[in-house]
This record gives C-alpha cells, sequence and structure tokens, in this order.
C-alpha cells in the first residue's frame, strides 16, 4: 500500500518537473511569457522566481521517492 502511493507520488512529481521545466523561459523567452513571466503585471522576476521554487521543490520530491524506491526493492 505505502509502495503503490510512493510510485504514484513519483509519476505525479515526474509529470510536474515537465510541466515546470517547460515553463522556464529559455534565452529568448519560453513558455512562460504566455502566463506573465516575461512583462506586463509588476513581477515577472517574482514569477519566475517562484517558478524556480516550485521546480525545485517537485524535484526534491521525484528524487526522495526515486532513492525510496530504489532502497526498499534493493
Amino acid at each position: 500500500m505505502l509502495i503503490a502511493t510512493i510510485i504514484v507520488l513519483q509519476v505525479i512529481s515526474a509529470f510536474l518537473m515537465v510541466l515546470f521545466i517547460l515553463l522556464h523561459a529559455g534565452r529568448g523567452g519560453g513558455l512562460s511569457d504566455m502566463f506573465g513571466g516575461g512583462a506586463g503585471l509588476a513581477g515577472g522576476t517574482a514569477v519566475e522566481r517562484n517558478l524556480d521554487r516550485v521546480t525545485v521543490a517537485t524535484a526534491v520530491v521525484f528524487a526522495v521517492t526515486t532513492f525510496y524506491l530504489a532502497w526498499k526493492w534493493v
């Protein structure tokens, strides 16, 4: 039961990581510009900073679940 929950959490975090990485602005803008990351509302940099934090948190969840599953199944 716990392993199944961890696997579901890992799959969700993997999809979220892909989504958040694609939202990051590249060299010439990116998908984040569509959601106010480039300009317009006060704080395009705040949006990018928050996106960075959410991406790092998602990566940590993914790494922890990966290590736990590798440790549990070995």
